[in-house]
């Protein structure tokens, strides 16, 4: 993983990353599932972590790809569930990005997390979305769980990915018509391999 997970609003979809020197870049990983990814993980990832209090929680899925209105209630066991289904997802795209099997336990976390009842959203009178009141983290977290079975399942499947930089382990999902995306985002890794690309190429027998 590349930088911090601190994210700030932005009109455009994915969030917006510091690198570890503090430069900001919008990382859109191509589905909300994935969104969930950057703000820790298991392991060494767990240096990441901004998921601290229930109102962290809140604050990530206001700025997700979810519509703006929601009105969210998150009480600490759903915080704690929120955390594993996001180790247990991380752990799953990083195996799908690689080819590697998909190993029961994290299969059985997202199941658990989808078989609960989502986030509901309504039609309004003016042609917009709206959610429905008494949304609690557990349905938060079984529209995201859903996300991720309708990813894994989906068209693009084939398409998940780790960016192609070595020091970085973000995850996202390939959405684009050609299907060519290496990195996380071009203006941060695409930009440094470019860079590095051009120094060895003007380094004495670079060619």
């Amino acid at each position: 993983m590349s930088g911090s997970a601190t994210e700030t609003p932005d009109d455009r979809p994915g969030l917006t990353l510091f690198s570890h020197e503090g430069k900001p870049y919008r990382f859109d990983p191509g589905a909300l599932c994935l969104e969930l990814l950057p703000t820790g993980g298991p392991g060494a990832f767990a240096r990441y972590e901004v998921l601290h209090e229930p109102a962290d929680l809140v604050v990530w899925a206001g700025r997700s790809r979810l519509a703006d209105g929601l009105r969210l209630t998150v009480d600490a066991a759903e915080l704690e569930r929120a955390r594993t289904l996001r180790n247990a997802l991380f752990l799953l795209t990083a195996d799908r990005a690689h080819g590697r099997p998909l190993r029961p336990e994290h299969l059985d976390a997202v199941n658990a997390a989808a078989a609960e009842p989502p986030l509901v959203s309504r039609l309004g009178p003016d042609g917009t979305r709206s959610w429905a009141p008494g949304a609690t983290g557990t349905h938060l977290l079984s529209t995201v769980a859903r996300d991720a079975i309708d990813l894994f399942t989906g068209p693009y499947a084939h398409r998940i990915r780790e960016c192609g930089a070595h020091d970085c382990r973000l995850l996202f999902v390939d959405t684009s018509r050609p299907g060519r995306r290496r990195w996380c985002a071009m203006e941060h890794c695409g930009n440094l391999a470019k860079v590095r690309a051009h120094r060895a190429r003007r380094a004495p027998g670079g060619g």
